[in-house]
């Protein structure tokens, strides 16, 4: 009985032991580095770990490497950060964590990583950082999804904990009001752009106040229309991590894992669809919109194959005078470092408001700046063959121009005269000067007022879905 007892445990072990194809470390300063651990049959997915410590030691055990052999089990590549402790520079933390990002991209290929499915977990004040780095970090060190245990959200001591928020801001910092507010970081969330979240935490905790901190992010998250969930388990106080001893160990891992299985990631070759305009395209007046939008309606009819992401911005103009111009926008910085095989733009409804198309002789030329950031060389003069231009320099992003849906009802001072008899002129100018593709989303939306919510302006449930349905229509044509 002994030996049989035995050789299970050694059999355990070694299967344990044989998840983990290979460890390495990688530094990153002269006073941080990351520990990698690679797994055997690799899903693709890859996390950061950033452990928690309050911002004063790095309790990178039970929320560090002992979470490499369930994750790897997982076929999921681990990256422990050991970040340099801020000391009031919270500069130090953040470039550590962003640098970690660039080399896990950087290397993906030769670890078997999708490079878009790289996520961050982190706890306490680590998921504090993790979630710094997922409202604020540029696009291109941003992670994909965010797995936050007990995070310390608010940088204001008076509801969080305390010794965190001094480490990371610094006595200085903690006297500054709008330090304070943007690293609170609930009030950097950003629609469409702030990654998927879990949060997982204890009723109980006495140390980082649940409501304060992980819960006002799931009400960020949830207020943006953004993916987000939550698990607030009975008992089980602070800083469990992956530790045995928490009384809900289990079903945490299980509520982890299936939230990590259930996420729709795209595949790496996939065609990348770039959603750009106002809010219309952002959603306006739809309810989870990250989900019932236009342009997740349009990931659904076109399929695995396309990647389609949503960067409207609510208000916006084309008009780089206007009151609200979209270039403007983090929203449209993010739409670049995208890099998109097809872009969808919709903007010009807000363009037509009187104190924005009183520069409408600019229209064109704004127009054209898109155009050119997005695809240099994209609007070179070309001769024309017949009615419509042939672009004179091949390049591999499609473009699609999209006319405004007809504006039912003057709201906002959105003016339909001016809409149908200069800004869709102007457009359909621009499209065939430059051999660009035109969405007529005006005549084939249609003037039904069943499609639009009662402002006359924002299309409704029905209304987004016939979106979708022209512009996959239209993109599945050009392929």
């Amino acid at each position: 009985m002994k030996k049989t007892l035995l050789f299970v445990l050694l059999l355990v072990a070694i299967t344990a032991q044989a998840q983990t194809a290979r460890t390495f470390k990688i530094d990153l300063t002269d006073e941080s580095h990351m520990v990698a651990f690679l797994p055997q049959n690799p899903s693709g997915k890859a996390i950061v770990g950033v452990p928690g410590g309050g911002y004063s030691v790095l309790s990178n055990t039970h929320e560090g490497t002992q979470w490499s052999n369930w994750l790897n089990e997982q076929g999921i590549a681990y990256f422990v950060v050991n970040y340099r402790l801020p000391n009031g520079d919270r500069t130090r933390p953040i470039g550590d964590v962003e640098n970690t990002f660039r080399i896990v991209r950087d290397s993906a290929a030769v670890w078997g990583i999708n490079p878009r499915d790289v996520g961050i977990m982190g706890f306490s004040a680590g998921g504090h950082l993790a979630s710094v780095i997922s409202t604020l970090s540029d696009y291109e060190v941003r992670p994909d999804f965010s797995i936050l245990f007990y995070p310390v959200i608010s940088m204001d001591e008076r509801v969080s904990h305390k010794y965190s928020c001094q480490n990371f801001l610094g006595e200085e910092g903690q006297k500054d009001p709008e330090l304070v507010r943007k690293y609170s970081t609930n009030n950097s969330v950003q629609r469409h752009l702030t990654p998927p979240a879990i949060i997982l935490m204890s009723s109980d905790d006495r140390l980082v106040p649940p409501v304060t901190n992980g819960v006002a992010y799931y009400s960020a998250m949830r207020n943006a229309g953004n993916e987000c969930a939550m698990y607030i388990y009975p008992t089980g106080d602070h800083g469990w991590g992956v530790g045995p001893w928490f009384k809900y160990h289990d079903q945490m891992l299980n509520d982890l894992g299936n939230w990590l299985k259930n996420r729709n990631t795209p595949k790496p070759d996939a065609i990348r669809v770039a959603c750009i305009g106002n809010s219309i395209t952002d959603g306006h007046g739809i309810d989870v919109a990250s989900q019932h939008g236009y342009p997740a309606l349009l990931q659904q009819m076109l399929g695995k194959d396309y990647w389609v992401k949503n960067f409207g911005v609510s208000g916006r103009t084309m008009l780089n005078k206007g009151d609200l111009p979209y270039m403007n926008e983090t929203a449209w910085r993010d739409a670049i470092a995208f890099n998109p095989d097809v872009v969808i733009i919709k903007l010009g409804t807000n363009d037509s408001k009187p104190q924005n198309w009183q520069y409408g002789a600019e229209f064109k030329q704004d127009l054209l700046q898109m155009l050119n950031t997005l695809c240099p060389g994209i609007t070179t003069p070309a001769k024309k063959k017949g009615k419509k231009a042939k672009a004179a320099v091949p390049v591999k992003t499609q473009v699609y121009i999209c006319t405004p849906i007809p504006a039912l009802k003057a709201s906002w001072n959105i003016n339909e005269e001016i809409i149908a008899n200069e800004i869709i002129p102007l457009q359909k100018e621009v499209a065939n000067e430059y051999g660009l593709h035109l969405i007529d989303l005006h005549s084939l939306f249609g003037n039904d007022s069943e499609k639009v919510q009662p402002d006359g302006i924002h299309p409704n449930d029905k209304g987004v879905r016939r979106i979708a349905e022209i512009v996959a229509d239209a993109v599945k044509n050009q392929k």
